[in-house]
C-alpha cells in the first residue's frame, strides 16, 4: 500500500515518516498507560474519540493488546521530546518524561481530528525549537477572567505545546496589606492563583508571576493614599499619573511589599517585573536625578532594587526590554541573570532587529509578539502573523530562550477572547516547529483543529473576520468609533478616570476612513460562523460567539461612522436610519452583556456598558430629531 504524506497539523512535527497502511479504533478502544501522569491527557482522548462516536476505555496497564499505548523510554532525549508510531495493529507513545508523553498524546489529538476514524501510518520524532513557549493574557484592562475560562485557555493552549503562561496583574490582586490596591476591580485572591497553578502544572505548564513595578501604575496612583508615590501629580489629566517616582524611597518600599504577599505563591523560579513604559520618568520628581546621572542610570538604578527584592524570594527577574534599548547603557548596568523579554508588535519593528543587542550583551532573550486582537473587535491577523513568523525566526537566530506571545486589553478589553485564539494557536505552532509553519493554510488547520472537525467555510471566515478592522485605515478607529459621539456637541460617555475604559479616541468617527467601511459593511455580509452546537468543545464554543460578536460590533461601528459622518457634514439622515442603528447597538449590547458575564468577573463591566449604552441612545436621540 502506498505511504500517504504528511497531514497538516497546528502544531507540526520536527519529523514525520509516512508507513504504508491505515489504522483504525478498536471498539472499544483500549488506552493504556501504568503512569498516573498519563491519565489526564488519555481521558481527553478518549473525549475526542466519544465525539466521533467511538466508545473507548483507559487501562492502567501496559498490554499487549490494545489500541494505543504509552510507554517511558529514555532512549528518547529530552523532557519534552517524544516518539510516535502509528501501525496497523496500535498506536505507540514513548517519551523519557510525563511532558513528553502529554505532548506525544496531543498530536495524536490532533491526527485525530485531522482525519477522522482511520489514521494514516507514520512515525514522528518530535522536540520543541524553544525552552520557553508561554502566552501572555491581559487581566488588568477591564476584563479579569473566571477561572473556569482561565482554565479554558491553560487547557487549550497545553493542547498547543505551549509550556508557560503569565497573567498581566497590575491591580488585580488581593492584598492583606494593601486591601484598596484590588477594591473594585473582581481581583484574584491567594487560593485562586493556586488552583490555576496546581491546574497549570497538570498540564505541564508553568504559572509565571507578572506584576506591573515601575510604569503602568496608574490604576493603583490613582487612589488617594498611594498618589505621593507618583514621579507626577496630573500628567494629561490621569490623577496619579501612570509611573512610580523611582528616587521616593517609599516606591521600592510598596513593592517589596507587594512582593511579599504575591511572589511566594509561584513555584516558578521566573518573574516579569514588567517595567515597561515609565512614561514620566524624569518628567517630575526625578527629573534633576535624570539630569545629573542620566535617565537609564536612574532606571537602572531602581531595577537593580526589584532584581533584589526578587532575589530575595528566589526569582530570576524578567523585564520588558523597550526602556533598556532607549537606554543601551543599562545593558552594562544591570545583573546578567536577567531574562529580557523584548517586544514588538508589528512585522517590522525597529526592537525585533535589535534582539542582538540583548544576547550580545550576555542577557537570555525573550521574543514577545503580539496578538494584535487590542482595540478591534477581531484581529488585525495578517499583522499578527507577520508579526509572530518574522520575530521567530528572528529569535531562532538569536538562540532565545523562548517565545512569549502578547494578548493585551487596551481601553476596556471588549475584544471577545475566542478572537485572540487563531493568534496563540500561530505563536504556538512558531514556538515548537516555525520553520514547518504553513501560513497561507494555517486558519483552516486551525479551525478544523479546535473544531475536532471540517466546518465549511469556517476558514474563510476567520480570515475575512480578521481583515475587518484593517478596512478603516488604520486598524484602531472602528474600535473607538464604537464608543465615540456622534454629535461633536454632545459630551463625551465618560467613565471614572480610574477605570481603564477611560482612555478612549474621541476623534476616531472623523478620523476614521468612510470608505474603507463601505466596504466592510458589503464584506461583513458574507460573514456567516455556526451556532455552537452541544458537542462542541468549551474552546470552540468561546471561539466561535466571539467571532460572532466581533462581526456585530464591526458593523454597528462602521454604520455609526458612515453616519456620524454624514451627519457632521450636514447631509440628511433619517429618522428611520438613527432608529434602526440604535435598535442593532441595543442587540449588540445585550449580546456583548451575555458573552462578559459567561466569562468573565462583573468589574468594569458598567463601565463598558456606560459608553456603549449611551452610544445607543444617542441614535435615538438623533432620530427623534430628525
Amino acid at each position: 500500500m502506498k505511504a500517504t504524506k504528511a497531514p497538516q497539523l497546528v502544531v507540526p512535527p520536527r519529523k514525520y515518516d509516512s508507513l504504508p497502511g491505515k489504522f483504525s479504533w478498536g471498539i472499544p478502544a483500549t488506552l493504556a498507560s501504568t503512569r498516573d501522569a498519563d491519565i489526564l491527557p488519555l481521558g481527553q482522548l478518549a473525549d475526542d474519540l466519544r465525539r466521533l462516536g467511538i466508545p473507548s476505555r483507559i487501562v492502567r496497564d501496559a498490554v499487549s493488546e490494545c489500541s494505543l499505548r504509552v510507554l517511558r523510554d529514555p532512549a528518547v532525549k529530552g523532557d519534552e521530546a517524544y516518539r510516535l508510531e502509528v501501525t496497523p495493529s496500535a498506536v505507540t507513545v514513548r517519551a523519557s518524561a510525563d511532558a513528553g508523553a502529554y505532548y506525544g498524546l496531543q498530536t495524536v489529538r490532533e491526527l485525530l481530528h485531522a482525519q477522522g476514524r482511520a489514521l494514516a501510518c507514520c512515525r514522528i520524532q518530535d522536540s520543541p525549537d524553544f525552552a520557553r513557549r508561554a502566552q501572555y493574557y491581559d487581566c488588568s484592562r477591564g476584563k479579569v477572567p473566571t477561572l473556569e475560562s482561565l482554565k479554558e485557555v491553560i487547557e487549550l493552549l497545553a493542547h498547543w505545546k505551549v509550556n508557560e503562561i503569565q497573567l498581566y496583574v497590575e491591580n488585580v490582586f488581593v492584598y492583606q496589606r494593601h486591601p484598596a490596591i484590588g477594591k473594585g476591580f473582581s481581583p484574584f485572591t491567594a487560593e485562586d492563583l493556586l488552583e490555576l497553578q496546581a491546574f497549570a502544572a497538570l498540564h505541564h505548564m508553568r504559572f509565571v508571576p507578572s506584576l506591573a513595578s515601575f510604569g503602568h501604575m496608574e490604576t493603583i496612583l490613582a487612589l488617594p493614599e498611594y498618589r505621593p508615590l507618583s514621579e507626577l501629580e496630573n500628567p494629561e489629566g490621569k490623577p496619579g499619573g501612570t509611573t512610580l517616582c523611582p528616587v521616593d524611597p517609599g516606591s521600592i518600599r510598596l513593592m517589596g511589599e507587594l512582593y511579599d504577599e504575591f511572589l511566594p505563591l509561584f513555584t516558578a523560579t521566573d518573574f516579569n517585573a514588567c517595567g515597561d513604559e515609565p512614561w514620566e520618568l524624569g518628567k517630575g520628581r526625578s527629573k534633576r536625578a535624570c539630569e545629573r546621572y542620566g535617565t537609564g542610570e536612574v532606571y537602572s538604578g531602581f531595577i537593580r532594587k526589584l532584581h533584589r527584592l526578587a532575589e530575595k524570594h528566589g526569582k530570576r527577574l524578567n523585564l520588558w526590554a523597550d526602556i533598556v534599548l532607549q537606554h543601551p547603557e543599562c545593558l552594562t548596568k544591570l545583573p546578567k541573570d536577567m531574562a529580557m523579554l523584548n517586544w514588538d508588535y508589528y512585522p517590522q519593528g525597529y526592537r525585533i532587529r535589535r534582539s542582538h543587542e540583548i544576547t550580545d550583551a550576555g542577557y537570555a532573550l525573550v521574543a514577545c509578539p503580539g496578538s494584535n486582537s487590542w482595540q478591534s473587535h477581531g484581529t488585525r491577523m495578517q499583522i499578527a502573523t507577520d508579526n509572530v513568523t518574522i520575530f521567530a525566526a528572528e529569535a531562532r537566530r538569536r538562540n532565545a530562550e523562548g517565545i512569549l506571545m502578547t494578548d493585551w486589553g487596551d481601553c476596556g478589553h471588549r475584544q471577545p477572547r475566542g478572537v485572540s485564539y487563531r493568534s496563540f494557536a500561530h505563536a504556538a505552532a512558531q514556538a515548537w516547529n516555525g520553520r514547518a509553519v504553513d501560513n497561507a493554510k494555517f486558519s483552516r488547520v486551525f479551525c478544523r483543529d479546535l473544531m475536532q472537525r471540517e466546518v465549511d467555510g469556517l476558514a474563510g471566515a476567520l480570515d475575512l473576520s480578521g481583515s475587518l478592522a484593517m478596512l478603516d485605515g488604520s486598524g484602531y478607529k472602528l474600535y473607538h468609533a464604537l464608543v465615540s459621539p456622534v454629535s461633536p456637541k454632545r459630551a463625551d460617555f465618560s467613565v471614572p478616570r480610574i477605570s481603564p475604559v477611560w482612555n478612549n479616541n474621541y476623534k476616531a468617527i472623523e478620523q476614521a476612513d468612510g470608505p474603507g467601511c463601505r466596504t466592510l459593511l458589503e464584506k461583513a455580509e458574507a460573514l456567516a460562523f455556526p451556532l455552537p452546537g452541544y458537542r462542541d468543545t468549551p474552546a470552540a464554543k468561546t471561539f466561535l460567539s466571539g467571532l460572532a460578536l466581533a462581526k456585530e460590533m464591526d458593523v454597528v461601528a462602521a454604520r455609526r461612522v458612515l453616519l456620524g459622518k454624514a451627519y457632521r457634514a450636514g447631509e440628511s439622515v433619517t429618522k428611520e436610519e438613527w432608529a434602526s442603528l440604535g435598535d442593532a447597538a441595543k442587540r449588540m449590547n445585550v449580546h456583548f452583556e451575555r458573552l462578559w458575564n459567561q466569562e468573565n468577573r462583573p468589574s468594569r463591566l458598567a463601565d463598558n456598558m456606560r459608553r456603549l449604552d449611551s452610544a445607543a441612545k444617542e441614535c435615538f436621540d438623533l432620530a427623534r430629531k430628525a
